[in-house]
C-alpha cells in the first residue's frame, strides 16, 4: 500500500512521518515551490505536545518555545485568569512557538524517515477506483500523474483535493479582516496569553519569551481595509490603542499580515479512498489557537488506521471512524472559537455586562475546567464503536501513567508505539500480556506495575493514546475477544 499526502504543513508532515515510521510508502505533494516562512499559528497545546512526546520529539520543540501557564483576559478595567496548569499532563501550559519551528521539526522527522517532498506540485485532477487514487499534478516541467492506494488532502482552507472531491465546505466568512503581527511593546505584560477586549474589538497578545509578542488584532472599525494592504506600525498602534484603552504601544514589528477569517467545515472527511485533514477539513477563528493543534490531532487519529489497513488487520469499520470521531471534534472546535470571538466582539449591550458576567462564569469550576480541557485538547474523547465491548473509560484519553517496567520506573508515553496498540497489564501473573502474544505484530504487551483507571488492572490503549478496552482481572478468553474486536485475527 502507498499513500500520497497533499500538503506539507504541520498536518501533512505529521501524518507522513507516522506512516513512514510504520513502513508505509508515502509521498508529500506541496503546491508551494519554496518552504514557507508564514507563521500564522503560534501555540502548541498540551495534547499536541503529548502526541509529540509519544514520538520522542516533544522535548526538542519545548526547548524552542516559551511556556505560558495561564490566560489573562482584560475586559476594560477587569482582569480575569484562566489557569492552564493542567494537573493531568506533563505539559501544564500552552507552548508559544512559531509555526515555522513546528513545521521544521516535523519536516526533519519526515525526511529522516525517508519521506520525499515534491514541491511546486499542484493537484489539478483526481480520480479514484477500487484499487487506488490517481492524481494529476502540474509542476514546472509539465503535467504528470501520481498513483497511490490512498490520498489525504491536507492542503489548507482552499484545498484542491476537497474541491475535486466535490465536498461542501459549510460555514461563512467573518466580516472583519484579522491582523497578525509579531511585535515588541513599550510596556511589559504578564507571562500569559493576554486578550484585551474593548469596544472596537479584541487583541490577543501571547509572549514568545524573548521580548516579542504575537499580536492577533480584530478591529471592527477597519473591516473595509483591503486584505492585500500592508500592515503599518501606525495602523497597529491605532487599533491597539483603541482596543486596550491606551494601555499598549507597539515599538517595533518584524512580521505582519492581514487575512480574512472563516468558520467552515467539510461536510465529509472521507470519500472512498480520499480523506481530508487539517485546514482542508476545518477552518475557524484564531481565537484559542486551536487550528494547527486540531489538524495535528487529525493526523494522529488517521495514521494508525491507514497502517492497520496496510498491514491487513483493520476491522471493516475502522477507517470510517476517522470521520465519525474527528468530524465532531472539528465541529466543537468551530463552536468554541466562534463563541470566544463573539464574546470578544460582542455588541454594546453584551459588552456592558461582560465585565460582571465573565468573572462569575470562570469562578464556576465546571465552566473553567471545561474550557481549559477543550482548549488544550485533553478533554477530547471518542464514542465507543458499536462492534466493540463497552468497558470502563472506552474512548477516554490515557494519562502518561507512571509505571515500573523490568524493575525500573518509566512513563507510559516513553514506551508506546504510535503504530501499534499498547496492552498494559498490571496483574500479578501477567495473564493478559501472555494472551496477547499472538498479536505481537500489532499489539505491544507490557507487564508492568502501576495504577490504571479505577475499575481496571488491564488496559488496551489505541495507538493515538485513547482507551480501546479495559478489564478487572479479565480471563485470557476475555482478553483475546477484546483484541480480536479491535485488531482482527492474530
Amino acid at each position: 500500500m502507498s499513500v500520497i499526502v497533499v500538503g506539507a504543513g504541520p498536518t501533512g508532515l505529521m501524518l507522513a512521518g507516522d506512516l513512514a515510521e510504520a513502513g508505509i510508502e508515502v509521498k508529500i505533494l506541496e503546491k508551494r515551490a519554496e518552504e514557507s516562512n508564514l507563521t500564522r499559528a503560534f501555540a502548541l497545546h498540551a495534547r499536541t505536545l503529548e502526541l509529540f512526546d509519544m514520538r520522542g520529539i516533544a522535548d526538542e520543540i519545548v526547548e524552542q518555545g516559551f511556556q505560558v501557564p495561564e490566560v489573562r483576559p482584560v475586559l476594560g478595567t477587569r482582569e480575569l485568569v484562566l489557569d492552564l496548569r493542567h494537573p493531568e499532563s506533563r505539559f501544564p501550559y500552552v507552548l508559544t512557538v512559531q509555526q515555522a519551528r513546528t513545521e521544521a521539526l516535523l519536516q526533519r522527522r519526515a525526511e529522516r524517515l525517508g519521506v520525499p517532498i515534491l514541491r511546486g506540485a499542484e493537484v489539478t485532477g483526481l480520480d479514484q477506483d477500487e484499487g487506488g487514487v490517481t492524481l494529476t499534478v502540474r509542476t514546472a516541467e509539465g503535467e504528470h500523474t501520481e498513483r497511490a492506494s490512498y490520498a489525504v488532502g491536507a492542503d489548507g482552507a482552499h484545498s484542491a483535493v476537497r474541491a475535486r472531491l466535490g465536498v461542501g465546505f459549510s460555514g461563512h466568512s467573518y466580516d472583519t479582516h484579522i491582523i497578525l503581527a509579531d511585535v515588541r511593546l513599550e510596556q511589559d505584560l504578564p507571562r500569559a496569553v493576554n486578550p484585551f477586549m474593548g469596544a472596537d474589538g479584541v487583541a490577543l497578545l501571547p509572549p514568545y519569551g524573548d521580548g516579542w509578542f504575537r499580536a492577533t488584532v480584530w478591529d471592527r472599525t477597519r473591516q473595509d481595509v483591503p486584505i492585500d494592504r500592508p500592515v503599518g506600525l501606525e495602523e497597529l498602534n491605532d487599533s491597539l490603542g483603541r482596543i486596550t484603552d491606551g494601555q499598549l504601544t507597539v515599538a517595533e514589528t518584524r512580521w505582519s499580515t492581514r487575512f480574512l477569517s472563516e468558520r467552515r467545515q467539510a461536510d465529509r472527511y472521507r470519500v472512498g479512498r480520499v480523506l481530508l485533514a487539517g485546514d482542508a477539513a476545518h477552518v475557524h477563528s484564531p481565537m484559542g489557537a486551536m487550528g494547527m493543534n486540531t489538524g495535528i490531532q487529525d493526523a494522529a487519529n488517521l495514521a494508525w488506521k491507514l497502517v492497520a489497513l496496510e498491514q491487513g488487520w483493520a476491522p471493516s469499520w475502522l477507517l470510517d471512524t476517522y470521520e465519525s470521531e474527528r468530524h465532531p471534534v472539528g465541529r466543537s472546535t468551530l463552536r468554541l472559537t466562534d463563541a470566544i470571538l463573539r464574546i470578544a466582539v460582542a455588541p454594546a449591550p453584551i459588552r456592558a455586562i461582560r465585565p460582571f458576567v465573565a468573572p462569575r462564569m470562570l469562578r464556576i469550576r465546571k465552566v473553567s475546567e471545561g474550557v481549559r480541557r477543550l482548549l488544550s485538547g485533553i478533554g477530547v474523547h471518542y464514542d465507543r464503536p458499536e462492534p466493540v465491548e463497552d468497558t470502563v473509560s472506552v474512548g477516554q484519553r490515557v494519562d502518561d501513567l507512571s509505571l515500573v517496567s523490568a524493575g525500573a520506573p518509566t512513563r507510559l508515553y516513553e514506551l508506546v508505539d504510535p503504530a501499534r496498540f499498547t496492552l498494559i497489564d498490571t496483574t500479578a501473573d501477567g495473564r493478559a500480556a501472555k494472551a496477547a502474544e499472538p498479536w505481537a505484530d500489532r499489539i505491544q504487551a507490557l507487564h508492568v506495575r502501576g495504577e490504571l483507571p479505577e475499575g481496571a488492572d488491564v488496559l488496551l490503549m489505541r495507538p493515538d493514546g485513547y482507551v480501546a478496552w479495559s478489564g478487572e482481572r479479565p480471563s485470557a478468553a476475555q482478553t483475546r475477544t477484546a483484541l480480536s474486536e479491535w485488531t482482527g485475527t492474530p
